[in-house]
């Protein structure tokens, strides 16, 4: 997310130094690498900014709104793995009678946990953390 908005100020100041979409998409490249907007989206971007858009945020789309991974959901899945670590996303999803996706993606996105053997652990561990277990 933070990648495609730093490309969308690009090719907004790309469009201000009136370079065409054409010329924009080899500098975009080079500097994104594989990390790129596709070229559909460049053309796409440029043109918009080109008619006079001014903001690089995307606009709010139609559809509900995810409410599956609420603070309150979040709460709830630490909460159960504070007393015990040794639990699966399964047995957490039907604990909890949340889906077994959106409870994958409190784990590790909210969380930041991730499976190590049979055991949830965070993924960045302090220095202390790295000394106790050696």
């Amino acid at each position: 997310m933070q990648r495609s908005l730093e490309q969308r100020m690009a090719i907004k100041f790309c469009v201000i130094l009136e370079k065409s979409a054409a010329e924009t998409i080899p500098m975009l490249k080079k500097a994104f690498g594989v990390d790129c907007l596709s070229d559909r989206q460049i053309f796409r971007w440029h043109k918009a900014f080109a008619e006079g858009r001014e903001y690089v945020n995307d606009e709010n789309r139609a559809g509900r709104p995810s409410t599956s991974s609420s603070d309150d959901n979040v709460k709830r899945v630490r909460d159960l793995l504070n007393t015990g670590r040794r639990l699966s996303v399964r047995l957490i999803s039907e604990t909890l009678d949340i889906t077994k996706t959106i409870v994958h993606e409190i784990v590790s996105e909210f969380l930041g946990m991730r499976k190590v053997g049979a055991k949830l652990v965070p993924k960045v561990l302090t220095d202390d953390q790295k000394a106790r277990r050696v």
